[in-house]
């Protein structure tokens, strides 16, 4: 029996077929371009990059901006030749990142303090760390990897993880993470190795290259865990992976997974113990109860799924939350979650699935960060954006495949659709990080942002304040001080901050009460102790400064500028040789301080150690050529042992460096009135300095006047020698100098004879 023929409709005259004209071309086309892409995975990792740098092209210009400078330029344990050990083997680090510190360590020594090369490396990791999570998703068959790796790369709330230097411990550990993660998936995928035999046919060396991969990825777990011990919860992402790929955990997924575990234990509890140690000390970071945390950690996780899902308003310190675990609607966002952890698992062998994976995942993974265990930061907000840096990868990871799923249900054009979606979500993320790129770019940018998005971050304010302090704008310094202290009257730092801006503004007595204040709230407070040691030293109250000076002492024996100060203070009770101890150590600890150099020279020289003080001197100039203070007083020192030749170079180079050096003129001045060698002398030459000198110091200094009167004598103008050195001679008596009052007298009669004076070897003031 034949078949009917189908007869083959007849198209009506001006008709088209469905999906035909201009757009179809152009919509194949387009497919056709991104198969091609697809098709070459160096290709759009390139594009990955370049995208990712493309959108943070403004932090290439970005600073250095809240705890940069500690944690980097100017981290002591970085600086060190011997840093690496200390940062592996030491409890003096304040966390325990080895291998991120190893990183900086390195850096440091290529890029010193400028912060573009921190910034870029920061970008490069996080670009293949995007690559990386492509990868891994590809891996695991997910819809839409490409399109859940751009979104991680241009998501606006991973900016903080990018843009901030200190947290390369972030992007370092992700990278870490990623490749192990990778690695373990490849090591998944082929043949059980914990199978007896070679059932399935694998060989001997096909079992050994599958442990290989194993063991690179426990490796890489472990340098993940030591670059930041955020990503402990690894090991629950492994299981859930394997019960995502088979439908269930099983007994070698089971063992498979126990190295992890126990290492993330280990490293975790190293970690724990500098948090609590080193970290936090004796601050209290969070007083209230377990439920209210309990309670806490569910809004936190649904806190990061909107910032996650709808990036704007994003603050560096979010508002901190006030929980009340005895109300029970505090406990909504937690019931809540367990809701849906309930619906998706009941829907599991449908729909729930992938939603239950990858909230199970963002919940894990947030787990270090929910408020269970202390961290510092808690002290200012409960939640922070660099938190949820790998969490997020969970959600936008659902949010891919769910649009790529969506696009693929209209048929042959679904790739061309899943890339328009995806590439309009794209540019409008990728310009939010743009923008949100562009407040690190310095500290008063940065905490202006933050105090803009978060009126009542009192740190914010704080260090909005040293901004000003530091620009010279001690008034609007000191709002944003006493702001700082209206919400948290009990902020020691704030107080002590105070207490400086009020010292530079001149109104002493309120600065030693802002001092006092925060040392009554933290009494091992170093710095506050110092200060007001300087401040009670510059009243001439030396005994309680001294007390202040050891108390900072006995809590930080290697503060430098302490042991200075305590050595100045000694001096001035006579205590010369306790002194010297002081300054000695103060060089122990900073033995390229020019000025510590300069100072303990100067007591040296008192004590009349002068091979000693000319070393110093001079090694003073060896670190900082440039330092006329120093050249002026080896000067007067060689001019006191007959040297005059070289105390003039010196005294000159003083002058070449700051013309304004009202000393150094004077010196010279004298030096070339009264010196017995006819070719050194040079009277006219003598009488401009001194002039010089005199107007430089409104004309109140004994000594220069008396410079003045010897370089008149020199020029042969006795008469106004004799009238400008009996002038000398009032104010010294004035100020009770009697040695110079008896000198000018002596100089007076010579002047009166129409004889200069001579000096033989004594120095100028």
């Amino acid at each position: 029996m034949k078949r009917p023929r189908h007869r083959r409709a007849v198209k009506p005259e001006g008709a088209r077929d469905a999906g035909s004209g201009p757009e179809r071309p152009l919509a194949e086309g387009m497919a056709g371009l991104l198969r091609a892409v697809a098709n070459r995975p160096w290709l759009f990792a390139l594009l990955l990059v370049s995208a990712t740098i493309v959108a943070y092209l403004p932090v290439w210009h970005a600073g250095l901006i809240w705890d940069d400078g500690s944690f980097v330029v100017n981290h002591p344990l970085i600086h060190r030749a011997d840093g690496l050990y200390r940062f592996w083997f030491s409890t003096e680090p304040v966390d325990y990142y080895p291998v991120t510190s190893t990183m900086l360590w390195v850096e440091w020594r290529l890029w010193g303090a400028n912060p573009l090369g921190y910034h870029l490396v920061n970008v490069l990791v996080h670009s293949l760390n995007a690559v990386l999570l492509w990868r891994a998703l590809k891996r695991l068959n997910l819809p839409g990897a490409w399109l859940a790796a751009a979104l991680f790369a241009v998501h606006p709330v991973n900016v903080e993880s990018v843009a901030w230097i200190t947290e390369r411990k972030n992007t370092l550990a992700m990278f870490f993470f990623l490749l192990s993660l990778l690695w373990y998936l490849r090591f998944d995928s082929g043949p059980s190795p914990l199978a007896a035999g070679f059932a399935d046919g694998a060989g001997p060396s096909t079992l050994n290259l599958q442990w290989r991969w194993y063991w690179l990825s426990l490796t890489t777990f472990l340098l993940a865990l030591l670059s930041k011990t955020v990503v402990a919860p690894m090991p629950l992402v492994l299981l859930g992976l394997a019960w995502w790929r088979r439908r269930r955990v099983g007994r070698r997924d089971l063992w498979q997974s126990v190295p992890f575990f126990v290492t993330a234990v280990a490293v975790g509890l190293i970690s724990f113990w500098f948090q609590s140690h080193r970290a936090i000390g004796s601050d209290i970071v969070r007083t209230d109860s377990f439920w209210a945390r309990l309670a806490g950690a569910g809004w936190a996780v649904w806190f990061y799924l909107y910032k996650a899902a709808l990036p704007f308003g994003l603050s560096t310190i979010y508002p901190r939350w006030q929980i009340d675990g005895g109300q029970w609607w505090s406990y909504l966002p937690g019931l809540l979650l367990v809701g849906a952890f309930l619906a998706f698992w009941r829907c599991r062998r449908g729909w729930g699935r992938g939603p239950l994976l990858a909230l199970g995942y963002f919940v894990v993974m947030l787990l270090p960060v929910l408020g269970f265990l202390d961290i510092g930061f808690m002290a200012l907000s409960l939640v922070a954006d660099h938190w949820q840096y790998f969490a997020i990868i969970g959600p936008l990871s659902l949010a891919a495949a769910t649009i790529t799923v969506a696009c693929g249900l209209l048929g042959t054009r679904r790739l061309f659709l899943a890339a328009a979606v995806g590439g309009a979500l794209l540019v409008v993320l990728g310009g939010l990080t743009w923008r949100q790129c562009g407040i690190y770019a310095d500290p008063g940018t940065f905490w202006q942002a933050a105090v803009t998005a978060n009126p009542n971050a009192w740190l914010a304010h704080n260090n909005l304040g040293n901004v000003f302090f530091e620009q010279g704008q001690t008034d609007e310094a000191m709002f944003h001080y006493q702001r700082a202290l209206e919400i948290q009257p009990g902020y020691a730092t704030g107080h002590y901050n105070l207490g400086g801006v009020l010292s530079q503004k001149g109104q002493v007595d309120q600065a030693i009460a802002e001092f006092q204040k925060a040392l009554e709230i933290q009494p091992n407070y170093s710095m506050a102790h110092y200060h007001l040691g300087e401040i009670l030293r510059q009243k001439g109250q030396v005994d309680q400064a001294i007390a202040h000076y050891q108390k900072a002492l006995e809590i930080h024996p290697d503060y430098a500028e302490a042991h200075h100060s305590l050595g100045a203070a000694l001096l001035r009770k006579g205590k010369v040789d306790e002194a010297i101890t002081h300054l000695q150590k103060a060089l122990e600890i900073h033995p390229n301080h020019a000025e510590e150099h300069n100072n303990l020279a100067g007591v040296l020289w008192q004590k009349g150690q002068v091979d000693e003080a000319i070393a110093h001197y001079q090694k003073a100039l060896e670190i900082r050529p440039d330092y006329a203070l120093a050249h002026h007083n080896l000067g007067k020192l060689l001019q006191q042992r007959g040297q005059v030749r070289e105390a003039i170079a010196h005294y000159q180079k003083a002058l070449e460096i700051q013309p304004d050096f009202a000393p150094a003129c004077n010196s010279l001045a004298w030096v070339l009135a009264t010196s017995p060698e006819a070719s050194v002398r040079n009277g006219v030459r003598a009488i401009g300095l001194a002039e010089e000198a005199q107007r430089l110091s409104d004309g109140h200094n004994p000594m220069f006047i008396a410079t003045l009167a010897a370089a008149y004598a020199e020029g042969r103008r006795f008469p106004e020698a004799k009238t400008t050195a009996e002038r000398a001679l009032q104010l010294a008596t004035t100020q009770n100098r009697t040695a110079l009052a008896n000198h000018l007298r002596a100089q007076i009669a010579l002047y009166q004879t129409g004889s200069p004076y001579r000096d033989a070897g004594r120095a100028s003031d």
